[in-house]
């Protein structure tokens, strides 16, 4: 008998639970006592980033330049990751035991990312996945790279939303400066770069590769690719958002979970997605 579907946070977020209700407390529990330590893990690492970088390290201007892209590099990585936990919360997989303490979390982390907005986001997420690469998903857009890219951020910067950011940046930005005194130049490249190379990294590894429209058309209904990247390097590349097909076919599984079902549906049919 197959499992019912069990609703969870946002109305587009699916597990298939068995029946037991004691069982899918326990599920439940399990499974947001494992998101929320991986997500804290990298909360930490991102504040321990932030703090080190900017008022421990002396100024940029006398650092080897290795060390220099090796802190940009690491803050980047860090801050995307950020995202990738406000996303699971879109999809109600960050604490799926409590649909209000998912939200809450979705929105301080998404605050922290880059004050953006965890309702818009949601509701541009879920139009995204029911119409993927089509005129009515807000993040697609049928052109090349960075025209792709301008059209994508400004969907979720426009209007209020980046008065907001820019208000909220300043507030932050001006007193680093003038109160703590904390270098211009590790300002700019420890804090504010990272912002701009984390939402790259996003918009490559998860809109325009996996989305971007094949020579001989799509080939499934979700208009998604995956990568064929190792477990590692699809790691290191973006969360393993480049397994996006499988996002899209399994949106109910957090990020870290998406190995194992990419790995299990190569095995299965391996040609049923397409492939980067």
């Amino acid at each position: 008998m197959v499992a019912p579907l069990f609703y969870s946070g946002s109305p587009f977020s699916m597990t298939a639970f068995p029946q037991s209700r004691s069982h899918l407390s326990a599920t439940l529990i399990r499974e947001s006592f494992v998101s929320l330590a991986i997500a804290t893990v990298i909360l930490l690492l991102w504040l321990l980033t932030i703090y080190g970088s900017l008022f421990l390290l002396p100024d940029a201007r006398t650092l080897p330049i290795v060390v220099i892209l090796a802190v940009i590099v690491g803050r980047s990585f860090l801050h995307t990751g950020l995202f990738i936990i406000s996303h699971d919360a879109m999809h109600g997989t960050l604490v799926p035991a409590s649909p209000l303490l998912n939200d809450w979390a979705g929105r301080v982390i998404l605050s922290l990312y880059s004050f953006l907005s965890f309702q818009k986001m949601r509701a541009c997420h879920q139009q995204h996945h029911r119409t993927p690469a089509q005129a009515e998903d807000p993040d697609f857009y049928p052109g090349s790279f960075w025209v792709w890219y301008f059209s994508f951020m400004r969907t979720y910067i426009e209007g209020k939303q980046g008065w907001i950011i820019f208000c909220g940046m300043s507030a932050l930005f001006y007193p680093l400066l003038l109160w703590f005194h904390v270098p211009p130049l590790n300002a700019a490249l420890f804090w504010l770069l990272p912002q701009a190379v984390s939402s790259c990294q996003l918009f490559y590894f998860g809109t325009y590769l996996p989305h971007k429209r094949p020579v001989g058309g799509y080939t499934n209904v979700h208009r998604a690719n995956s990568s064929e990247a190792s477990r590692l390097w699809s790691f290191l590349r973006c969360y393993h958002f480049d397994y996006h097909w499988e996002h899209h076919q399994y949106p109910h599984l957090p990020w870290y979970k998406l190995p194992s079902m990419h790995q299990a549906h190569q095995a299965a049919t391996p040609k049923s997605a397409e492939r980067l």
